[in-house]
């Protein structure tokens, strides 16, 4: 991908036009090899918490590079670091390695066929959400910058995560787990990057957004307890079926008409519900799960509240009894303001100004958002959906039809690279 003449003439002070030239050949030299890797990764998924051959095929490229390597970080975590050979500070790239229980329906060559053990139950399991993508950018991005070693200004940290989705049960995992074992640390970060490919935004563009971008992550359990009857005799029971149906309309209510919408969105989902062994019995307890996403803490302090409330008060007007409990998985992701001003004219001359869009928030959760505890933090999207195809159209993440177009993951290469790059001489 070429820069952008204007691009280069802002840069020239920062960037000679050796380097220039020399960064741009590095990336194209590895442009297949990412690819190559992507489609492996792709091939052979492996669920949050269980990235152990993962892990293994990130750490052996690591080693061949030369770069000091590190395995088993937050269980099954890769983080290799590089030592420039210019003074400068330390940046960290962060990519996520796990995969979800999802079916894959596309009929691709390298399509996953893949099934393992997901909550005592065999499950499919697919690169649903494009963390293959994200592996295969970084490991480029670090052959890159170890070919350039020599120009590279201060440290550079690659942390291959696991676990983003979330790991089954009541196991610790992902980012908070890392920072726990010190990923932040040793050398201490001052800057962290990631970025999340998007089969809704096109091609080879970035989108990002200053402040908040992405939501918090809540996960709930509400227990509804009634009384159990035959299923022709609804008055000898409490039926803890219809009482849950109330209170997931008056969750939605929640939604609808008592969150203040005009200040930030609010997503309340009921995506799991147990009940019941025979259709011509009424059953005594129902269990339900679901998330909760909000952009603002004080919305979130609230919305918890009122479910809470909604839930109990519903339940009791019918004589059952329910009972909420709330878990936090991740907090709003939030981009530095300071560093997201200092840092979008680099993504600008990577990839061309016009290919870089400012956007709206997302109710989308990530656990990035922990690392922004420990240093400045900037998230961005990459676009993988094809040219020519509509956004609305696109297969949503986390579904069987979802499809990356892995022609352009260069760019992604190109941005981290430009970044390290720059941070270290706007420092």
């Amino acid at each position: 991908m070429k820069t952008p003449l204007l691009a280069l003439l802002t840069f020239l002070p920062l960037w000679s036009m050796a380097q220039l030239k020399d960064l741009d050949k590095q990336v194209a030299g590895v442009k297949d090899s990412v690819v190559s890797w992507r489609r492996y990764l792709h091939q052979y998924p492996e669920l949050s918490n269980r990235e152990y051959k993962t892990g293994a095929y990130v750490a052996a490229h690591l080693k061949a590079l030369g770069l000091e390597v590190q395995t088993g970080v937050g269980k099954t975590g890769v983080v290799a670091i590089l030592k420039g050979g210019k003074p400068g500070p330390v940046v960290a790239l962060r990519a996520d390695m796990d995969a979800l229980p999802v079916y894959e329906r596309a009929n691709l060559p390298f399509k996953s066929v893949d099934s393992a053990d997901y909550l005592g139950q065999q499950v499919p399991v697919m690169h649903a959400c494009g963390h293959d993508t994200h592996v295969a950018m970084l490991l480029g991005t670090a052959t890159v910058l170890t070919a350039m070693k020599k120009d590279v200004p201060g440290t550079v940290k690659f942390i291959f995560q696991p676990a983003e989705e979330g790991a089954p049960g009541d196991e610790e995992c992902g980012a908070p787990l890392m920072i726990k074992e010190g990923v932040m640390d040793n050398p201490k970060v001052d800057a962290i990057f990631g970025l999340h490919i998007n089969s809704q935004t096109p091609i080879g563009t970035v989108k990002y957004k200053s402040g908040a971008e992405m939501a918090s992550s809540d996960w709930f359990v509400v227990k509804v307890k009634g009384k159990q009857s035959h299923g022709s005799q609804p008055w000898h029971g409490i039926d803890p079926v219809v009482v849950a149906a109330q209170i997931i309309q008056g969750f939605q209510t929640i939604v609808s008409r008592q969150a203040e919408l005009t200040r930030a969105p609010v997503v309340i989902t009921v995506g799991k519900i147990h009940s019941g062994v025979r259709s011509n019995i009424i059953p005594e307890e129902l269990i339900m799960e679901g998330t909760i996403r909000t952009l603002d803490s004080r919305m979130q302090a609230d919305v918890h509240e009122r479910m809470k409330l909604t839930a109990t008060k519903i339940a009791e007007a019918s004589g059952a009894e329910a009972v909420v409990s709330i878990d936090t998985k991740t907090k709003v992701t939030y981009n530095d303001p300071a560093l997201v001003k200092q840092m979008v004219p680099s993504i600008e001359a990577a990839i061309g100004k016009e290919n870089v869009k400012e956007a709206e928030w997302t109710t989308g959760a990530e656990d990035f958002s922990f690392y922004g505890d420990k240093a400045p933090a900037f998230f961005f999207f990459l676009g993988g959906l094809p040219a020519g195809q509509d956004p609305l159209k696109a297969a949503a993440h986390h579904t069987p039809d979802f499809y990356i177009d892995d022609s352009k993951l260069d760019a992604g290469v190109k941005v981290f690279c430009q970044l390290v790059f720059d941070y270290a001489k706007k420092k």
